[in-house]
């Protein structure tokens, strides 16, 4: 197993790629209800990340806006998938290296190419401030979604961008 990377080894990267950013110190929060009062200092468009596994077996990390309710149904027609359920935790931890709580795109840092695919819903990969985790949910940190899918591409994934289906459409 390779060694996991971590907050410093990001910073690197964020640097090495002249990505501007912003972290905002706070809290443990495990949902986005808990983070909710969070968010009304934080400017930017706020996230909630699920972390799937789909019928054929294939493992997804889909991250959209905080509020909205993801249709499970419809979504893996949308991102060119079969059935999906919800990942188990043992698996997040062995393939991104991060505990249920703290989930975020940027835990790809630590999954191999071609394990995980990452989902960023298209509004967001847009969005000129993203709010994610920086590997811990004690902190957020904001930055643009196209900076977002450049780490993505940085460390050898291939992410997606997609419509997201809710069910308030």
């Amino acid at each position: 197993m390779t060694k996991r990377r971590g907050e410093d080894d990001l910073m690197a990267d964020l640097a090495a790629l002249s990505i501007q950013h912003e972290v905002h110190e706070h809290r443990a929060v495990f949902t986005v209800e808990e983070s909710r009062d969070l968010k009304a200092h934080i400017a930017g468009a706020h996230t909630k990340n699920l972390f799937l596994k789909d019928a054929s077996g294939a493992f997804w990390l889909v991250t959209v806006p905080a509020e909205g309710r993801v249709d499970l149904k419809a979504l893996p027609q949308a991102i060119g998938c079969k059935r999906v359920s919800f990942g188990k935790a043992e698996d997040m931890e062995r393939l991104i290296g991060i505990a249920p709580g703290s989930v975020t795109p940027l835990a790809m840092i630590n999954a191999e190419p071609g394990t995980v695919t990452v989902v960023l819903e298209a509004g967001l990969a847009k969005a000129d401030r993203v709010n994610v985790h920086p590997l811990r949910n004690t902190a957020t940190m904001g930055l643009p979604g196209v900076d977002i899918l450049r780490l993505l591409a940085h460390w050898g994934h291939e992410p997606v961008t997609a419509e997201i289906p809710t069910k308030d459409d």
